[in-house]
């Protein structure tokens, strides 16, 4: 179930990643600003359909591929629901939670429905066009249901909603502890987007109607701002402080060491409010620092409150949001001076209890002593994922690999493989084992490149060092070399329908990223080899293997998606690693139809990974037998 509410809480990123933008339309329109009405009206066009982006949002971040065919469930699902609960019962409004229902269905039934087969005369509906027809029937009578259950429901979560506004000083603070404790397990964007966007109404002069503190204060509602505004002292002033104590605290042979690494995530979470890079750096290391930093956020929170401030913001509470809505806000300046006094606060409560108590903050650890942080050129990304690779006990110990905004979420299958030093020498802020086999690695805002370039490392099974060199030789300047592959050098590996590349279900393979190729649907369950040459790449789970032509064209069969988890089950090689291999020379042999319904498809990208300059034209689609030549041809 946490795993689930974790999925949950990161496919609200993607909704909530619009925030920002729909929060500089509406305060650039406004009569203090540029006053120019249209603007606000198009940034409101956001903030009013919130529902039905979370709806969309949702489904695509839950769907195994982010498909935009579960976005399109997760729309019709919303509107097929929100529509037929209220032909129920005309006072039902789901608001959001109307959005976060469809898209979880739409999401989960894309995942279970999308590569559906129907007989030929029904095969139009197949596949992902599936999807929303099943998702809007599973809506209808999901409708039905809520339009009789939901009523109360509504009624106990607008109860709710009105205590937490009302309740004043507990309120605020319950929400601010709540909102920093519940960072660990990921599901603070869960409470977040019911506080953000659902609770409370605002209705301007003109009629428009507004729900949740973040649009109601963004349009002008002078109760709305109290759940904010406490958050800027925390994020502005109180954490870049905490991050200046953990630095005089550090050990004299380490500042140097941990400096730069703590003023850039000072100076981050100062200047845009993204602050889980300092809070990981000490959860971890040191637990009571981050009860107390909780606690402290509540603290802001209530003092905000009792000094009648009010603030808030589209992306979070950072320098950019203070001035960007600072004549929306009331007592700013206040709100600044509050910010000095909990930076004071901090610092004092974190050097006492770092020096007090030896809490190993950064620069303090024991092991720091003995090993130096791995370094990588900056940008080096596939460097930097062959070694988290390493450090997490290698391919073949990653079943799934995932990440959110500041963290990679991973499946692993022994967790007594995973160096935690080595992770955090890499400069990964903590390691979170939140089950026998789920572990997240905090990264920092890099994340998405560095879980990029992971999964390209691992979809083609490429575990060399970006250091190493061929027996010893010092490495060569790259040669520009033409590759070239004429038709009757590559025969088709084995039977089955060729299609595009850009058909298959996989944003990875589809857009390219992966290297040029064709696809194939196999029909048979042995794959040959297509070319002359050797074997350069064994996967350890059997489902990927690479080639390499006399000429150093460089190739990866990659059967089916999502296989690696499959841990070689239904697979068997028959080829070593380095074999000298012909075309025809058998490879790898499947059985699909012990494997066709665990993995999301059996469709079997063949990429060339090392083109450089050079184009690849596919000739043939379609149905086709092994051994089929004038398949592709590569040249200048």
């Amino acid at each position: 179930m946490l795993n689930f509410l974790q999925r949950i809480g990161k496919s609200l990123m993607f909704p909530i990643a619009t925030l920002p933008a729909a929060a500089l339309l509406v305060r650039l329109g406004k009569e203090d600003m540029l006053d120019i009405p249209f603007i606000t009206a198009a940034g409101n066009g956001i903030l009013g359909n919130l529902a039905i982006i979370f709806a969309i949002g949702i489904a695509m971040g839950l769907s195994h591929d982010g498909s935009g065919g579960a976005a399109l469930a997760g729309a019709i699902g919303y509107l097929v629901l929100t529509e037929g609960a209220q032909s129920i019962d005309p006072d039902i409004d789901m608001k959001v939670f109307g959005g976060v229902i469809a898209g979880i269905a739409g999401g989960l039934l894309y995942n279970k429905y999308y590569n559906v087969k129907f007989p030929d005369w029904l095969a139009f509906f197949g596949g992902k066009r599936f999807v929303p027809i099943i998702t809007s029937l599973v809506m209808v009578a999901t409708a039905f249901v809520l339009g009789f259950v939901w009523p109360p429901v509504q009624d106990g979560l607008d109860a709710l909603g009105n205590w937490i506004l009302n309740a004043g000083t507990a309120g605020v603070g319950i929400y601010g502890v709540l909102n920093r404790l519940l960072i660990p397990v990921g599901l603070h964007h869960v409470m977040n987007a019911v506080i953000w966007f659902d609770f409370g109404t605002f209705t301007t002069a003109s009629g428009e109607v507004f729900h949740g503190e973040i649009n109601r204060f963004l349009n002008g509602d002078p109760e709305a701002g109290y759940f904010l505004a406490g958050f800027f002292p925390v994020m502005m002033f109180g954490l870049p402080a905490a991050c200046a104590a953990m630095y005089v605290a550090a050990k004299k042979e380490r500042k140097a060491a941990v400096g730069g690494l703590l003023f850039s995530i000072a100076f981050t979470s100062f200047l845009t409010g993204v602050t889980e890079p300092i809070e990981f750096s000490f959860m971890f290391l040191s637990p009571l620092l981050y009860v107390v930093h909780a606690l402290l956020t509540g603290v802001s929170m209530i003092a905000a409150y009792l000094l009648d401030i009010r603030h808030g913001f589209g992306f979070s509470a950072g320098l950019i949001d203070y001035l960007l809505n600072f004549t929306l806000a009331q007592n700013p300046l206040l709100l600044a001076g509050l910010g000095i006094v909990m930076g004071a606060i901090y610092f004092v409560i974190f050097y006492f209890l770092i020096i007090k108590l030896d809490l190993k903050t950064p620069g303090r650890e024991d092991e720091d002593m003995e090993e130096d942080e791995i370094q990588t050129e900056k940008g080096d990304y596939d460097a930097v994922a062959y070694h988290y690779i390493e450090a997490l006990g290698g391919m073949n110990n990653i079943e799934s690999l995932d990440y959110c905004t500041t963290r990679l979420r991973m499946q692993i299958t022994d967790q007594d493989k995973v160096d935690e030093k080595k992770l955090k020498r890499l400069g990964a802020r903590g390691v979170m084992k939140m089950s026998k086999k789920n572990l997240q690695v905090i990264v920092g805002t890099t994340v998405e490149f560095v879980a990029d370039a992971m999964r390209k490392r691992m979809d083609r099974g490429d575990t060399e060092s970006p250091d190493e060199t061929v027996d010893g030789a010092a490495p060569c300047e790259e040669t520009t070399s033409e590759k070239a592959l004429g038709g009757e050098d590559f025969a088709l590996p084995i039977e089955g329908r060729v299609m595009e590349l850009s058909e298959v279900p996989d944003e990875v393979f589809a857009q390219g990223m992966m290297g040029q190729g064709f696809a194939i649907d196999p029909s048979g369950d042995t794959f040959t080899s297509p070319v002359e040459g050797k074997v350069v790449n064994l996967f350890p789970t059997k489902h990927a293997i690479g080639l390499e032509t006399e000429s150093g064209i460089e190739i990866l069969i990659h059967i089916g998606l999502d296989t690696v988890k499959l841990q070689g089950e239904g697979f068997e090689l028959l080829v070593e690693d380095g074999q000298a291999v012909t075309k025809g020379t058998p490879l790898i042999k499947v059985d699909f139809d012990k494997i066709r319904d665990k993995v999301p498809s059996i469709v079997t990208p063949i990429v060339f990974t090392n083109l450089d300059g050079e184009s690849l034209t596919l000739h043939k689609t379609g149905d086709q037998d092994s051994q089929t030549t004038n398949i592709v041809t590569i040249q200048k």
